[in-house]
Protein backbone atom coordinates (compact mmCIF):
# COMPACT_ATOMS: atom_id res chain seq x y z
CA UNK A 1 0.00 0.00 0.00
CA UNK A 2 1.29 3.63 -1.04
CA UNK A 3 1.25 6.27 1.06
CA UNK A 4 -0.26 9.59 0.55
CA UNK A 5 0.14 13.00 1.42
CA UNK A 6 -1.87 16.43 0.51
CA UNK A 7 -1.82 19.77 0.54
CA UNK A 8 -2.39 22.50 -1.87
CA UNK A 9 -1.58 22.02 -5.61
CA UNK A 10 0.29 24.81 -6.72
CA UNK A 11 2.16 24.20 -9.65
CA UNK A 12 0.57 21.33 -12.01
CA UNK A 13 2.46 18.14 -13.28
CA UNK A 14 3.33 14.82 -12.41
CA UNK A 15 7.07 13.42 -11.65
CA UNK A 16 8.92 10.80 -10.10
CA UNK A 17 11.88 11.45 -8.02
CA UNK A 18 13.91 10.45 -4.82
CA UNK A 19 12.91 12.74 -1.90
CA UNK A 20 15.85 14.77 -0.58
CA UNK A 21 14.74 16.65 2.59
CA UNK A 22 16.73 20.20 3.32
CA UNK A 23 16.40 22.00 6.48
CA UNK A 24 18.28 25.02 5.68
CA UNK A 25 21.07 26.84 3.35
CA UNK A 26 23.66 24.72 5.04
CA UNK A 27 22.33 21.29 3.54
CA UNK A 28 22.08 22.38 -0.11
CA UNK A 29 25.18 20.77 -1.22
CA UNK A 30 23.15 17.42 -0.70
CA UNK A 31 20.50 18.36 -3.52
CA UNK A 32 21.33 16.65 -7.03
CA UNK A 33 19.59 17.23 -10.10
CA UNK A 34 16.12 15.44 -10.13
CA UNK A 35 15.74 15.58 -6.68
CA UNK A 36 12.56 16.26 -5.12
CA UNK A 37 12.95 19.83 -2.59
CA UNK A 38 11.00 18.59 0.90
CA UNK A 39 11.39 21.59 2.92
CA UNK A 40 9.59 23.91 5.39
CA UNK A 41 9.42 26.81 3.32
CA UNK A 42 12.04 28.64 0.87
CA UNK A 43 12.92 31.83 0.21
CA UNK A 44 14.97 33.90 -2.27
CA UNK A 45 17.68 32.06 -0.98
CA UNK A 46 16.85 28.62 -2.21
CA UNK A 47 15.57 29.77 -5.95
CA UNK A 48 18.92 27.87 -6.94
CA UNK A 49 17.62 24.69 -5.79
CA UNK A 50 14.21 24.82 -8.27
CA UNK A 51 16.93 24.53 -11.11
CA UNK A 52 17.63 21.18 -10.09
CA UNK A 53 14.01 20.17 -8.27
CA UNK A 54 11.62 17.81 -10.13
CA UNK A 55 9.55 18.91 -7.84
CA UNK A 56 9.12 21.35 -4.47
CA UNK A 57 6.85 20.22 -1.21
CA UNK A 58 6.87 22.00 1.27
CA UNK A 59 4.94 21.99 5.09
CA UNK A 60 4.03 25.43 4.73
CA UNK A 61 2.65 28.04 1.69
CA UNK A 62 -0.07 28.47 -0.62
CA UNK A 63 -0.60 29.81 -3.77
CA UNK A 64 0.52 33.07 -3.68
CA UNK A 65 4.34 31.55 -1.49
CA UNK A 66 7.37 32.19 -2.88
CA UNK A 67 7.79 28.06 -3.70
CA UNK A 68 4.44 27.96 -5.57
CA UNK A 69 5.46 31.10 -7.79
CA UNK A 70 9.03 30.01 -8.20
CA UNK A 71 8.07 26.43 -9.21
CA UNK A 72 5.36 28.11 -11.90
CA UNK A 73 8.11 30.06 -13.37
CA UNK A 74 10.07 26.61 -13.60
CA UNK A 75 8.05 25.02 -14.91
CA UNK A 76 7.97 22.18 -12.32
CA UNK A 77 5.38 20.66 -9.72
CA UNK A 78 4.80 22.10 -6.64
CA UNK A 79 2.64 20.69 -3.48
CA UNK A 80 2.40 23.20 -0.22
CA UNK A 81 0.82 23.11 2.78
CA UNK A 82 1.67 19.46 3.56
CA UNK A 83 2.02 18.64 7.08
CA UNK A 84 4.77 16.81 8.45
CA UNK A 85 6.06 16.03 5.44
CA UNK A 86 9.43 16.74 6.98
CA UNK A 87 8.87 13.38 9.54
CA UNK A 88 6.68 11.50 7.24
CA UNK A 89 9.13 11.53 4.21
CA UNK A 90 12.04 9.33 4.14
CA UNK A 91 15.06 10.79 3.19
CA UNK A 92 15.75 9.16 -0.68
CA UNK A 93 12.38 7.29 -0.72
CA UNK A 94 10.74 7.48 -4.27
CA UNK A 95 7.60 10.12 -4.78
CA UNK A 96 5.08 10.71 -7.12
CA UNK A 97 4.12 14.77 -6.99
CA UNK A 98 1.06 15.60 -8.57
CA UNK A 99 1.21 19.31 -8.77
CA UNK A 100 -2.83 19.43 -10.09
CA UNK A 101 -4.38 17.12 -7.53
CA UNK A 102 -2.15 18.32 -4.71
CA UNK A 103 -1.04 14.94 -3.68
CA UNK A 104 2.97 13.44 -2.59
CA UNK A 105 2.63 9.44 -2.81
CA UNK A 106 5.56 7.39 -1.55
CA UNK A 107 5.86 3.21 -2.08
CA UNK A 108 6.27 1.47 0.69
CA UNK A 109 9.06 -0.43 0.05
CA UNK A 110 8.91 -4.48 0.14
Amino acid sequence: MNTILTGVGASAGTVQGPARLIHGPDEFSRFQAGDVLICRTTDPAWTPLFAMASAVVTQTGGMLSHAAIVAREYGIPAVLGVRDALDLLPDGSPLTVDGAQGTVTVADSK
